[in-house]
């Protein structure tokens, strides 16, 4: 653990927005944009392009900044052979299709206009067979002077099932299109490190790492964080990791993670039952519903595992590209939806929202949760999601407390659980019932003048009487009180 722990201040005060470029928006501008792509509003398919692009996602910056969005991660840009991008070809270009640099240096002069961060992803794992590395090795075998950027175990490679045996390079997951780079190399940790310091130099704010776990080199990924705050001191590293990240989250590899484990927990609690298919094709592989107790336990356990500058910067959300939308997961229980919401957006870290999670949209897995969004059909949105979302958020943004807080659970019981977010100005109360049937809440809390207080939000009768704060909620509500 460093000493000298620091996370970017501006990540815990975010509101994160992920954008699936393909699938986000076309602005009709992008030049020689080719012609085979997909019809906008047809189902999504595995191969199939839609050709949004960059343009596009600055056309709509007015929609993210009226939901309160401060930060945008955007999947994979750079020039690929598929239409999610994590085939790199070109890690110093980005995608013609998506409008190439120029478009890239358009959006971002937008978004920071209106004080809107943006980070990028980075696939340093693999690259894929379009790469020119990996292809020269395709082209010369034994002769390439690429060899060692890649794990060959021999030739030929069977890069496109020309042998009947596996590919003879190691990729991921085993995937012949995805070639694993070879990081002991030192030019290919050179490379790897300016692609990073070229696109903060260009005026990025951060990187969202892909699968960096499997980078098995806590020495490259000091030096990518060292090479990084060189160029943007406030440049924020968050990595795509599952399950416990404590090994990478001291204070010299990255600021946080993609908090699944929250995920899980805040899914587990608000879903009445889930949808067992669709969670075991992605990484939750399964979700157990949880009691008050045992979120109560969950939510503990996560937040005491980091110092508090992680904790605070963790990148939460209820979904992604990689796994099922929430309202699927939930099997399209609005309820569900509601208080899985209010937690994310109560909880310590800082919320990320799927791009049209917050238009009701509800596709399954990959490709099901890349479908594209329906900006010319507003029938197709879901208006109560949509100012459910954005009351929220406005909430997160008028109380620092929800940002930077104390957290304790005060009440776990029967259904229901209260959180409460302390800090020097603000006392809140985050009430959450799970239950069907309406709750009676008493929490004792110390040192309550008497009252009646008034929901911040949400819909409760609450008064303190005799230290004690009495509320009662409907079923399947949740409310935040001002204490």
């Amino acid at each position: 653990m460093t000493s000298d722990l620091r996370t970017p201040d501006w990540v815990k005060h975010a509101v994160f927005y992920q954008v699936f470029p393909d699938r986000f928006a076309r602005s009709g501008t992008v030049p020689l944009q080719p012609s085979g792509l997909e019809a906008w509003d047809a189902p999504p398919t595995v191969y199939g392009y839609k050709g949004g692009d960059l343009y596009g996602v600055a056309d709509h910056l007015d929609h993210l900044q009226d939901l309160g969005i401060t930060a945008l991660y955007l999947n994979p840009i750079f020039a690929s052979g598929s239409n999610h991008r994590y085939h790199t070809q070109d890690y110093f270009s980005v995608d013609p299709m998506l409008g190439g640099d120029a478009a890239l240096r358009h959006l971002l002069d937008a978004a920071h206009a209106r004080g809107i961060k943006v980070i990028l992803d980075g696939v340093f794992n693999h690259a894929s067979r379009g790469f020119l590395p990996f292809h020269d090795l395709l082209e010369n075998g034994e002769a390439s002077p690429y060899r060692d950027w890649f794990h060959v175990h021999g030739f030929p490679l069977g890069a496109y099932g020309e042998d009947p045996g596996t590919p003879q390079y190691e990729c991921w997951w085993n995937l012949p299109a995805l070639p694993k780079l070879n990081t002991d190399t030192p030019q290919v940790r050179a490379y790897l490190l300016s692609v990073a310091e070229h696109w903060l130099r260009f005026g990025i704010d951060g990187w969202r790492l892909d699968v960096p776990n499997e980078i098995d080199d806590d020495a490259f990924w000091r030096e990518f964080r060292l090479r990084c705050r060189a160029v943007n001191p406030d440049a924020y590293l968050v990595g795509e990791i599952w399950d416990d990240a404590s090994r990478w989250l001291q204070g010299d590899q990255f600021d946080a993670v993609m908090n699944y484990p929250i995920t899980r927990a805040v899914l587990g609690f608000a879903a009445r039952e889930v949808d067992a298919v669709e969670v075991a094709k992605c990484g939750y592989r399964e979700l157990e519903r949880l009691s008050a107790e045992r979120f109560a336990k969950a939510l503990r356990v996560e937040v005491e595992r980091h110092p508090r500058p992680i904790t605070e910067a963790q990148l939460n959300l209820l979904g992604s590209h990689d796994t099922p939308r929430v309202a699927a997961v939930v099997k399209g229980d609005a309820s569900a939806v509601h208080l899985a919401a209010l937690l994310l957006f109560t909880l310590p870290g800082a919320p990320c929202v799927y791009y049209g999670d917050e238009i009701g949209l509800d596709g399954g897995h990959d490709p099901e949760c890349r479908e594209a969004m329906p900006w010319d059909r507003p029938d197709l949105w879901d208006r109560e999601r949509l100012a459910q979302f954005r009351d929220l958020i406005a909430l997160r943004h008028a109380h620092p407390a929800l940002r930077t807080g104390d957290v304790d659970v005060a009440y776990a019981r029967r259904g229901v659980v209260a959180v409460r977010r302390r800090s020097a100005d603000e006392d809140l109360l985050v009430v959450v019932n799970q239950r069907e049937d309406e709750a009676h809440v008493r929490v004792p809390i110390a040192g309550l003048a008497p009252g009646v207080r008034a929901p911040l939000f949400g819909a409760a009768a609450v008064e303190v009487v005799d230290g004690t704060l009495h509320a009662r909620l409907p079923g399947r509500t949740g409310v935040v009180v001002g204490l």
